[in-house]
């Protein structure tokens, strides 16, 4: 009987935790709103699901409730299935005005059996041009995919299902801008690129197929809010969490050059006619 009783104790409390990571999950209805589209753009489940839409006449997007300075941003996306080409479904942080930070991916669509280019990207002060492309191991239309931004000040890293595909370090010492002043909103939007996305703009969108839909689940940040010109994070506790100060260690270094030597197709670090003058100072390190 005292076994029984033990068991319906311990079972008790791992139901009280699950419950508790279910509810302290991100929600759509709390931690977004959407901010165009028209009506093609839906919160739905209870806020577990979202779903932007594009057609012929519009696209949609929304974004975070919330600033965040530093952070580790995960969703789950399922991306545009079939004739993708033409259409861009972006999920990216971004501060305001015209010295702005950014951090990108962009999932460029194609034509039927063709693969999706993920496409990321970095802005420090307004200042872009560091693209970085790949192609995706799996099918990302057949299920949802976990993508994530670590974004702490010594380093940006951008990963898919945990694996690390890419990582810009903090190189101030050198002169480089860093993603450090500037408080970011999560946006994600799916839209009409048809001039550019897809082979430089010379497969265009197929509206027979419209809408287009894109989802997205299981949203998570463990970060830093901003808010009122204050971090939710202090400097004097400990419990802001591993991602604050996270580098890769040798494993993780190992599976990101996995990816770049058998999945990236543009690395703007390689393209010396781009950078006839010289490559970006950031592309000097390893």
């Amino acid at each position: 009987m005292a076994s029984s009783s033990t068991s319906l104790v311990l079972l008790t409390i791992a139901l009280l935790i699950s419950s508790f990571m279910v509810a302290s999950a991100g929600n759509f209805n709390q931690d977004f709103k959407i901010t165009w589209g028209d009506g093609r753009a839906n919160i739905l489940n209870d806020g577990q699901l979202l779903t932007l839409s594009l057609d012929k006449a519009s696209g949609s997007g929304f974004e975070s409730q919330n600033e965040y300075l530093f952070g580790k941003i995960d969703m789950q996306l399922k991306l545009v299935a079939g004739n993708s080409a033409g259409t861009v479904t972006a999920y990216y942080l971004k501060s305001e005005g015209s010295t702005w930070d950014e951090i990108d991916f962009e999932f460029l669509g194609n034509l039927s059996g063709d693969p999706y280019i993920l496409h990321t990207n970095i802005f420090s002060q307004g200042k872009g041009n560091r693209e970085q492309q790949f192609y995706l191991w799996f099918d990302p239309t057949a299920d949802f995919h976990t993508y994530s931004i670590l974004w702490n000040p010594q380093r940006i890293v951008f990963s898919v299902d945990g694996t690390p595909i890419r990582e810009f370090k903090n190189q101030e010492s050198k002169g480089v801008p860093f993603l450090k002043s500037q408080a970011m909103r999560i946006h994600s939007s799916l839209w009409n690129a048809d001039d550019w996305a897809t082979r430089g703009g010379l497969v265009k969108t197929d509206w027979s197929a419209a809408p287009f839909t894109a989802s997205y689940r299981n949203f998570n940040a463990e970060a830093c809010i901003w808010s009122s010109g204050a971090s939710s994070c202090s400097s004097t506790t400990t419990n802001n969490g591993d991602w604050l100060s996270h580098e890769l260690d040798s494993t993780s270094q190992e599976r990101m050059r996995w990816v770049q030597n058998n999945y990236m197709i543009y690395n703007y670090c390689a393209d010396v006619k781009r950078f006839p003058q010289g490559l970006p100072v950031e592309c000097s390190t390893s």
